[in-house]
């Protein structure tokens, strides 16, 4: 409880104080205009609910708002939630104390019983057991022209939304971060010099006491240039801006959402198991979390403080859930479901957002329009026009062929002033007529061709157009945008030999490129402009091998070509596979010579096993299970030969009961259909 009728000499000292938080106050016009109207009776409005998360400046207000109901000489009663016993006869006591010292000296002794008064009640989260009380009896005892204005971290509950007599005398103020030239201007009043603002201005992401803190820090040492740089203001600002978790279980769900793009209740589900049903509602109910239509996430400035603060006090703990995240999103980008897929993909991307492609689109969703999606027939032609207006007409009518043969590699990002980011991705094989006219995909295809061709089954991807609306052209934001998600789901899902991007502006391509780990392979120039042809071979970089060294960029923002110790030798023809596992049959039973198969550089060993040869043993066991299931006759065949195999395959065909010559024609038709199944492996493996 504040008093404010105080001796002389502190009354001077609170005058001094009261001028400088005057001094230091910016922003919240639409709270003050709020306050002024119900202080002066012009509106309707009595009661003011201001809510948001802590160090968002609500206490600052509060003083604020006093200052001014003092200065227009009203009686204020100042309360805090934390002097208050949450009783009604504590509350009553407080109240009565603030009444009386805030009445003293009232020039009509005949309202000094029942003063008209300003309530100002900080903390009101604290007296959620109060709030039926507070709200059906003690506020409606007050005077008409009383204001009340109640401060708290959470919004009000649906009682005083719902109740027609509150809905209008009440408003409901949320208190968001301050906008940058706010920022700006209040580290200037707080001496902050010029060329130290913009940087505390981006760290701060308009959070009054961080921006407090990091300009007192800057008074004392040098400006940081990320929040890890200063971890004692770190530590500060996750006690007040998110307090104590409750339990592990809640510790570890708010780790999540420091890292995910979207946290939604399977992803929690993955983290803490079946904790996350009684965690969810605590995690939702948060002042610093935001409800999105696919999931929650945190304010920004939390996230950042939140993470920073996991890195540095447990940073195998931040790994472990990282690789959680990842693990997740990449489940979601091999769904059956479109929407799951692009989700799972913006889930991915974001976690590689201190890498040199993303820092500039995920500020995005604060604008309104983030989400990338299947291009329509109507998208078709402002696509075009796009193309035209950044590339030429000759590049423009390329696009509208392709976009005719395969309308379903466009992506784009919509907005209300249409299309303002675009992916156009084609898949060759394609019709040869299109490839022979577009010199640009057609040196793609030459680059694979001359290198690595790709193999029957196989395809290969060319991100051939990308763009925004902005002149910035491949350089937009919501073009990047859409060419990674694009290129993520495509890359993840398609059985890809070689994956291609294209670009004309190799300046701002390059170093995203080489984070990627993609090489750039050639140049040519047509319609006027050069393009580089940037790729990937997807059968010596394994989609699942280059998904983990992924996931270690994400953590320290690594760039440049795959190491080569993660590379693999040159794919099989499909001549060479097929001989290749015709050898393995015959080795199956010997792990020495399994060992030195040619199928242990293919996908059907992957990258992860302990035991590659016991791996690729797994694998010929488990296709000759299909082979099985497809014509048990076939399977039987391949059981007696090479699994549990007789001594010779005149013994085979006395046990299996066949003709020798049909056993022989059996044979060669189950080493083919298995030979049929492991390529599919081989050409198709992790998507």
């Amino acid at each position: 409880m504040e008093t404010r009728r105080q001796p002389a000499a502190r009354r001077n000292l609170a005058s001094a104080l009261d001028d400088a938080r005057v001094a230091a106050f910016v922003g919240r016009e639409q709270e003050l205009a709020a306050f002024e109207s119900a202080l002066t009776g012009a509106g309707t409005q009595r009661v003011l609910f201001v809510h948001g998360p802590g160090g968002i400046g609500k206490t600052t207000l509060l003083h604020r708002l006093r200052i001014i109901a003092e200065r227009a000489e009203c009686p204020v009663v100042h309360l805090d939630a934390r002097d208050i016993d949450c009783s009604p006869e504590s509350f009553l006591a407080a109240f009565a104390d603030g009444r009386r010292a805030a009445v003293v000296g009232q020039t009509d002794p005949a309202d000094a019983g029942d003063p008209a008064l300003v309530l100002l009640l900080d903390g009101y989260d604290r007296l959620k057991t109060l709030d039926h009380w507070l709200r059906t009896a003690f506020l409606p005892s007050l005077r008409s022209d009383s204001v009340v204005v109640l401060v708290g971290r959470e919004p009000p509950g649906a009682a005083w939304r719902t109740d027609p007599g509150w809905r209008a005398v009440a408003t409901v103020c949320r208190l968001d971060p301050l906008t940058d030239e706010e920022s700006l201007d209040l580290l200037a009043r707080c001496a902050v010099p010029d060329d130290g603002r913009p940087r505390l201005t981006r760290l701060g992401g308009g959070h009054p006491m961080t921006l407090a803190l990091l300009a007192d820090s800057a008074s004392t040492a040098q400006l940081p240039d990320d929040l890890t740089d200063a971890p004692d203001l770190v530590a500060a600002l996750a006690t007040h801006l998110v307090g104590e978790a409750p339990s592990e279980a809640h510790a570890q769900a708010l780790a999540l959402c420091s890292v995910s793009w979207l946290t939604g209740e399977d992803l929690l589900g993955m983290a803490i198991g079946a904790q996350a049903a009684q965690v969810w509602p605590w995690l939702e109910s948060r002042p610093f979390i935001t409800r999105g239509a696919d999931g929650l996430y945190p304010h920004d400035l939390v996230r950042e403080v939140l993470e920073a603060d996991l890195r540095r006090r447990s940073p195998q703990r931040y790994r472990e859930v990282v690789g959680i995240v990842h693990r997740h999103a990449i489940e979601s980008l091999r769904s059956n479901d479109s929407a799951t897929r692009v989700l799972g993909a913006h889930q991915k991307l974001y976690l590689h957002r201190r890498g040199p492609l993303y820092g500039s689109f995920w500020a995005l969703r604060e604008r309104g329009a983030a989400a990338v999606l299947a291009g329509r027939p109507e998208d078709h032609p402002e696509t075009i026009e796009l193309i035209r207006r950044h590339e030429g007409a000759a590049s423009a009518a390329i696009a509208a062929r392709w976009l005719e043969a395969q309308p379903e590699g466009l992506f784009v990002v919509r907005s209300p002033n249409g299309i303002a980011g675009y992916f156009l991705q084609v898949l060759y094989p394609a019709d040869p007529a299109l490839v022979d006219a577009d010199p640009v995909l057609d040196a793609a295809v030459g680059v694979a061709n001359g290198s690595s061709p790709a193999r029957p089954g196989e395809q290969i991807s060319i991100g051939r157009f990308l763009g925004g609306r902005t002149a910035l052209h491949q350089r937009d934001a919501y073009a990047v945008l859409a060419s990674c998600v694009g290129s993520t789901i495509t890359w993840v899902r398609r059985p890809l030999a070689w994956s291609f991007v294209t670009s004309i502006d190799d300046e701002f391509w390059v170093p995203n490129f080489s984070y990627l780990g993609l090489n750039p392979y050639r140049t040519v120039t047509f319609d006027g402009r050069q393009h580089t042809i940037f790729g990937i071979d997807w059968r010596r970089v394994p989609i699942d091998g280059w998904l983990d060294l992924m996931a270690d960029r994400e953590l320290t923002g690594e760039h440049g070509p795959v190491p080569p110790e993660m590379m693999r030798p040159e794919p099989l023809s499909r001549h060479d596979f097929n001989d290749a596992v015709r050898s393995a049959l015959r080795d199956l039973s010997r792990p020495d010579r399994l060992a030195g198969s040619a199928l242990m550089s293919t996908q059907l060993v992957g990258g992860h096993d302990a035991d590659p040869t016991g791996r690729l043993r797994a694998g010929v066991l488990e296709a000759i299970a299909v082979v099985d299931e497809r014509d048990g006759a076939l399977g039987r065949v391949l059981d007696r030969t090479f699994v549990r195999a007789a001594l010779t395959q005149e013994s085979a065909a006395e046990v299996l009961d066949l003709p020798f010559s049909t056993y022989r024609r059996h044979l060669a038709r189950a080493i083919e259909e298995l030979t049929d199944v492991l390529w599919s492996v081989e050409i198709s493996a992790g998507r």
